[in-house]
């Protein structure tokens, strides 16, 4: 996911963002465990993907408190 696209989102859409991405990840470990798992380096791209999201949402807090 795009840096900017995360940054350009209001809050509420950066947390329905993240709860997708966590449900999605959910889903891909699941798959994994029970060898369906066709692609396992989509399980890193989700996992990094969610820690962009988090990082840009605490940034916001940050400039917010500040």
């Amino acid at each position: 996911m795009d840096l900017e696209k995360i940054r350009k989102m209001t809050d509420q859409e950066r947390t329905a963002e993240l709860n997708k991405m966590k449900q999605e990840l959910f889903n891909l470990r699941f798959q994994h465990v029970t060898g369906q798992l066709e692609n396992p380096v989509k399980m890193r791209e989700v996992r990094r993907d969610i820690a962009r999201v988090k990082t840009i949402i605490r940034e916001k807090e940050l400039e917010q408190n500040a």
